[in-house]
Parts: structure tokens; C-alpha cells; sequence
């Protein structure tokens, strides 16, 4: 059939495969034109990108998620800096492991002015707040403020005063029971967080300062001891409350009773939310008619820090009325003549030398004494 069309089958042959040869060239010229054309669209996306400045979005979304948690730790000024929102979300374990940190470094490498840590333990609202509003004023940065409430209290306060959002996250605590000495534990713990504080004052919304915020500041800051009432009652209501079960931890003449209204500084803080020695002895072994807030505090610190202990108040009550509980004073109580009373023969040991200032705060006020000690206390408390 080929030589019948006239055509040469070797012919055939060599003009297909000439046909063939030409595919390989023309498959490497089409890859060398794709090349050029990606690297050119490459360079132009790049200056694109430079140009309009694109390239800020991805960091910019990032650093809005991770670099926050290193940023905190960037400087020393941010790592000491208190908590902003005293409503944290820490249970009282992890509340009382972070508070328990201790610098093993006993020169700081900030500039650290000490302060006072007013702890306020309450029910509610403090009707005596504008006479401690008056108190404050001027000092700002030589103190703070705490306050533990009953869970379901919501203060009513404006942002310019001293108690705005010093509240701390609290609980129920009972009189008498071991929900009382958690609750100032809870103070405790919750001061400490600023690492500027240095004394801690427990105090109750019917206590007065009796002397302006100068002298007490001195008088705190000069003491070599913390002001811890303990003294040993041999009688029912002391050594008579005790419970053999405490031993070995508490023997009977460890056991000490003292006023449950106390100054400790930063070190005797700290042990006292870091304790797991006596706190179960105590929360098992003193439970009702025990009284718990008045043993466990001076207990414990007259075993552990005996010489740092100025084994008294600071905290003027007035027992001579009889009772459970010491006298209120309302409206009719406040005069000039009260507080000569209240001042006059006072007599103790401030630095182991004779002192004729012994307290510096008083109870229990009642809120109707509120106008009379506005009234006085230019004149007799000196602010």
C-alpha cells in the first residue's frame, strides 16, 4: 500500500522523528518563561509590601496575645508593682503560697518608701470613714488600705475616697471562731502582695486613731517589737480554755491569751500565713468557748518570735463595764473630758524605756459618735 501511494516507508520514518525533536526545547523555553515570570511578580509583591507597609499586620496581631506575659517581667519596677484590682481570683491556698515569698536579699534594689497596711475587718460599711478619711489626707504613699467584709456587702463609695475598691475577696467569719483568724489571715496575705508594706495594723469599722497619721507612722516605724497583746491567765478563761490535745505542738505553759487587735511587721506576717504547724492544732482542738482569735495569734508568735513581741496592744478598749464584750461609746460619750480619761496615766514600755503613749487607736465607737469626734478631733487627736 506504501508503494502504491507513492510513498517510501523509510521516508515516513525520518520526517516523524524530526517532527519529535523539537518538544524537549520548547518544554524548557515554557519552564525558563514561568521562572522569569514568578521572580518578577516576587520582586514587585516585596517592594509592594515594603512600600505600603503590610508586612505591620502579622506582628502587630501577635503582639497583642504573647508579648504581654513577658512584658510583665521586662523591668523590676513591673514585678513589684501591687496588684491593681484587690477582687483577685486566688483561693486562700494559692492566696497564702504567693503571699508567702520572701526577698533572700535584705537590701532592695528599688527605691522603697515603707508603708502601713491598714486592715479593716468588718461586717459591712465603715460609719466611721470620714474621721479616717480626715486622718489620711496628706499621706498619701506612707499607707494602704484593705478591708474584709461579709461576702455579700457591696460598698457605696465614690471614687475619690481612700476606701474605693479596698475591699479584698472574703468570707464568712464567725466571732470566736477559726473563720475569724482566716479572715485576718486573708488581710494578711492580701497586704503583703505589695512588697512596700511593712506593718500591718488589724482594726475593726468601730476603731479611731487617737493621735494623727505622723505620730503613728513614727511610732510604728521607731519600734523595735511588734505590738501583740500576750500574757498568760491562769485562770478559766486562759490556761482553763486550753485543750491537751495540743500537744506537743502547744504545751500549757506555752499557752498564751491577748487582744485580738494587733500590729506585726512584715516578718511576723509572713509566719503567720505561712503556719501549718499550730493553725490545725487550733482550727481541731479550739473550738467554741475556746475563742480562737484570742489564743492563736499570741500562741504561736510568743513560741516563734518571743524578742520581737512587745507583748501588748496598741488598741485602748474599756473592760470596766463587765461582759463578753467591752464598752460602745455613742453621741453623748464624746467630750473633752472623755478623752482626758482615756489619755491620762498611761504607762508603758516603748523601746524598754517608760513611755506615757501607749495606744494609739481606740474602741468600740459607735456610729452616732461620729459628729462629736469630727468636732473634737482638730483639738484632741491632732488632725
Amino acid at each position: 500500500m506504501a508503494t502504491q501511494e507513492g510513498k517510501d516507508p523509510g521516508i515516513v520514518t525520518t520526517v516523524r522523528l524530526n517532527q519529535n525533536r523539537p518538544l524537549p526545547l520548547r518544554l524548557l523555553q515554557f519552564c525558563l518563561m514561568f521562572l522569569v515570570l514568578g521572580l518578577g511578580i516576587s520582586i514587585v509583591s516585596v517592594n509592594m509590601i515594603r512600600f505600603f507597609g503590610v508586612h505591620t499586620v502579622g506582628p502587630a496581631a501577635r503582639s497583642n496575645i504573647i508579648f504581654p506575659c513577658f512584658e510583665e517581667s521586662d523591668s523590676i519596677e513591673k514585678w513589684i508593682r501591687p496588684p491593681s484590682n484587690l477582687m483577685h481570683k486566688m483561693n486562700d491556698i494559692e492566696l497564702f503560697w504567693r503571699a508567702s515569698f520572701v526577698p533572700r536579699i535584705n537590701q532592695y534594689p528599688i527605691k522603697r518608701v515603707p508603708k502601713i497596711a491598714f486592715m479593716f475587718l468588718t461586717k459591712g460599711p465603715l460609719p466611721l470613714a470620714p474621721l479616717w478619711e480626715r486622718f489620711f489626707k496628706g499621706h498619701e504613699g506612707l499607707y494602704s488600705i484593705y478591708v474584709h467584709s461579709l461576702p455579700s456587702y457591696v460598698a457605696d463609695l465614690t471614687q475619690f475616697s481612700v476606701f474605693y475598691k479596698r475591699q479584698i475577696p472574703s468570707q464568712v467569719a464567725e466571732w470566736g471562731m477559726m473563720s475569724m483568724c482566716d479572715a485576718e489571715r486573708r488581710l494578711l496575705a492580701n497586704a503583703l502582695l505589695d512588697i512596700s508594706n511593712e506593718w500591718f495594723i488589724l482594726l475593726s469599722e468601730s476603731c479611731i486613731p487617737l493621735h494623727n497619721f505622723g505620730i503613728i507612722y513614727r511610732y510604728i516605724s521607731k519600734s523595735r517589737y511588734s505590738f501583740m497583746g500576750v500574757f498568760d491567765d491562769p485562770g478559766p478563761y486562759g490556761r482553763g480554755r486550753y485543750n491537751w490535745n495540743m500537744q506537743p505542738e502547744v504545751t500549757l505553759e506555752q499557752w498564751r491569751k491577748g487582744s485580738q487587735w494587733f500590729e506585726v511587721d512584715r516578718k511576723l506576717a509572713v509566719s503567720v500565713i505561712e503556719d501549718s504547724t499550730y493553725y490545725p492544732k487550733f482550727k481541731d482542738f479550739c473550738q467554741p468557748g475556746c475563742y480562737v482569735d484570742e489564743h492563736y495569734f499570741p500562741t504561736m508568735l510568743s513560741i516563734q518570735f518571743p524578742h520581737l513581741l512587745a507583748n501588748r496592744s496598741v488598741t485602748w478598749t474599756d473592760w470596766s463595764r463587765g461582759g463578753a464584750h467591752p464598752a460602745t461609746f455613742g453621741n453623748s460619750d464624746i467630750t473633752d473630758e472623755f478623752f482626758k480619761r482615756m489619755f491620762e496615766g498611761q504607762s508603758c514600755l516603748y523601746n524598754n524605756q517608760p513611755d506615757n503613749v501607749c495606744f494609739l487607736f481606740a474602741r468600740k465607737f459607735a456610729p452616732s459618735a461620729l459628729e462629736p469626734l469630727l468636732d473634737l478631733s482638730p483639738k484632741v487627736l491632732g488632725f
